[in-house]
């Protein structure tokens, strides 16, 4: 049984050339052509068509996701809405700290009022920034 192996799936202007010379055939076919396909134990070739079309949108340059996560990972958005836990606790999500581009270790200093909490970052000096 003779194997037919696999090719690299192509990306960017490669990926855009390729399918551009493969105007006639179906999108399947394209896929296949373009390397978006695994075959399984029982040697059967299953085309990926969510990767192909995923990475055809990339070699657009088409941005369909609102400003992603650094590390690539999804997650929650921020609803600028949250609620005291059960020990007391306050907790503002990594996506309110990731917006504002904090470290670890920054600091700020806390303001009481009759029913707010203001937060001030302090900077390197430790002036409290305005």
């Amino acid at each position: 049984m003779s194997r037919k192996k696999k090719i690299e799936p192509l990306t960017g202007e490669s990926l855009l050339a390729k399918v551009k010379q493969l105007e006639n055939l179906t999108k399947e076919e394209k896929a296949r052509e373009c390397g978006y396909y695994t075959v399984t134990k029982n040697g059967v070739e299953r085309v990926n068509m969510m990767k192909f079309l995923n990475a055809l949108i990339d070699a657009e340059g088409i941005e369909l996701d609102s400003k992603s996560a650094a590390n690539g990972r999804g997650g929650r958005s921020a609803s600028y809405r949250i609620t005291v836990q059960s020990n007391g606790n306050l907790l503002i999500g990594s996506a309110y700290t990731k917006q504002m581009n904090l470290q670890p270790g920054d600091e700020f200093e806390i303001s009481l009022g009759r029913k707010h909490i203001r937060l001030k970052q302090i900077d390197e000096d430790g002036a409290v920034e305005e």
